[in-house]
């Protein structure tokens, strides 16, 4: 079946399409129909007669289903036959309701767990041959006994060729519904230290995606784009453009077809500060081999399944040996990128950062908005207000300067946990970036006023201070652009 076909099947059957996570793109809000957990465990279902309203197998069900996995890990069976059985699990999953899906996880939480007492014994044993020469054999023992059952059943799914697209989708499924059943996260644990396993990068490779593609892989492509929405064919083969674009992908060899991770680029002359001139099918494209600058203005996750497994960091850095190799000239190479938390944050914080104006800023924002002093609710209001924030706007208006100001705040102060407030930030900071510039209007979508009043940034990957910028950070500390660094406000 191909992903358009899919996509529309499930479409069909009234279930939720899956939903990517993009390094770039704003958070997606978890399902609203996602299943909602019996107050019984199941160890207490199994041992009934009746199923009770809240749950979606019966207890003769369950206790079917719970056999066919116990089946699976079979000591008795070899790996290829437990990979058949694991198969017909999978098919009949597919086939389950959402309900009947959580009974499946709920199953696989709370009876495939560590021997707890297995577990207990070996830990004593550790602890008590720390400094001895048993100490070897003693952490052997203990890191047995803390494989559970369950990572061997999950372990089993994958012996099929289609087993690794299963558990991925399964993951998919369980993700919106770790907070109402705290029970499901052990399975969540373990699905993700597999993957961090199986997807490592040494086992990825990195493609080129263009406009000679297959083209179901470009349909993917469509659907996949979670920063800014490919309108048409035109529009896509604009972004695959030989004379000025690429894109690169990863790809798993058991997911052959399927870009788990995309990153499109510009070829220009300067670092870009707006998306309109980049997605702009009529521009005069800038030769590939003239081109100094590589702009990423789209970085998007394609697995929902995968979140918490990193390896965006490392398609930057291969893309940026792939584009050095062949275009020599590039030198400088940094992101357009939204400011998906900016408008959210700001909200919440526009009225502790009112006492940092300095009386000159102050009196021009109360004149401008009618409060002297001026209130965070009146200066939002105007934010808000405002038909569009576009390239004309006065760029001595006191409003355009707070908003800048509030958004180098928000970029290079605003840590939560040690790391930034900004899930883009997040990722590329991370990563060795520094904030370079903000740019005023740079997406004057409704999509980008909503999220940041139109604004976004330029995030420089310096590749001789990638190193150095991730050392500040872990001691919290941004690295930011001298023009960046010149809006903060002045301390409290």
């Amino acid at each position: 079946m191909s992903a358009t076909e899919w996509f529309q099947a499930r479409l069909r059957s009234g279930e939720k399409s899956k939903v990517p996570v993009a390094p770039e793109g704003a958070a997606k809000s978890a399902p609203r129909n996602a299943p909602k957990p019996s107050v019984r465990t199941t160890a207490e279902r199994l041992q009934a007669t009746l199923r009770k309203a809240d749950e979606a197998l019966s207890p003769r069900a369950l206790r079917r289903v719970l056999a066919d996995l116990q089946a699976v890990i079979d000591p008795r069976v070899s790996e290829v036959e437990g990979g058949r059985r694991a198969h017909a699990i999978a098919d009949a999953y597919r086939a389950a309701t959402a309900d009947e899906r959580r009974d499946y996880w709920a199953l696989m939480s709370e009876h495939f767990a560590a021997d707890a007492q297995k577990l207990k014994a070996a830990r004593d044993q550790h602890q008590a041959a720390v400094g001895t020469p048993d100490e070897g054999q003693a952490e052997l023992r203990l890191r047995r006994a803390l494989v559970s059952p369950r990572m061997r059943l999950l372990q089993r799914f994958a012996v099929e060729p289609e087993g690794m697209r299963f558990l991925v989708d399964l993951r998919a499924d369980l993700l919106p519904c770790l907070k109402a059943d705290k029970r499901l996260l052990a399975l969540d644990a373990e699905l993700e230290q597999l993957f961090s396993t199986w997807f490592d990068v040494a086992f990825l490779e990195l493609r080129r995606i263009d406009w000679d593609s297959p083209a179901s892989l470009i349909e993917k492509l469509i659907r996949y784009e979670a920063v800014h929405d490919i309108k048409s064919w035109s529009d896509v083969k604009n972004r695959l453009d030989d004379s000025d674009r690429r894109c690169y992908g990863f790809f798993h060899p058991r997911l052959p077809n399927e870009p788990l991770i995309f990153v499109e680029v510009a070829l220009v002359d300067r670092i870009s500060d707006g998306i309109t001139p980049l997605l702009d099918e009529t521009a005069v494209p800038v030769p590939a081999a003239r081109a100094t600058t590589a702009i990423f203005y789209s970085i998007s996750n394609t697995q929902n399944g995968l979140r918490g497994v990193s390896f965006g960091d490392s398609l930057i850095k291969r893309v940026v040996e792939t584009l050095q190799e062949e275009l020599p000239r590039l030198k400088t190479f940094a992101t357009l990128s939204p400011i998906p938390g900016f408008r959210t944050w700001l909200a919440k914080n526009a009225a502790d950062l009112l006492p940092r104006l300095d009386e000159k800023r102050e009196a021009e924002l109360g004149r401008l908005v009618g409060s002297l002093p001026p209130t965070a609710e009146r200066l939002l209001a105007a934010a808000d207000g405002a038909a569009s924030f576009d390239a004309s706007f006065d760029a001595k208006s006191p409003l355009r300067q707070w908003l800048m100001q509030a958004a180098a705040e928000y970029l290079g102060r605003a840590l939560v946990d040690g790391t930034p407030a900004d899930p883009v930030a997040r990722f590329h900071l991370g990563n060795g970036a520094r904030v370079e510039r903000l740019n005023w209007a740079g997406d004057p979508s409704p999509k980008g006023h909503k999220q940041s009043y139109g604004l976004m940034v330029n995030y420089l990957y310096d590749l001789k201070r990638l190193d150095k910028h991730r050392a500040w950070l872990a001691e919290g500390r941004v690295a930011v652009s001298g023009d960046v660094e010149s809006l903060y406000f002045k301390k409290g």
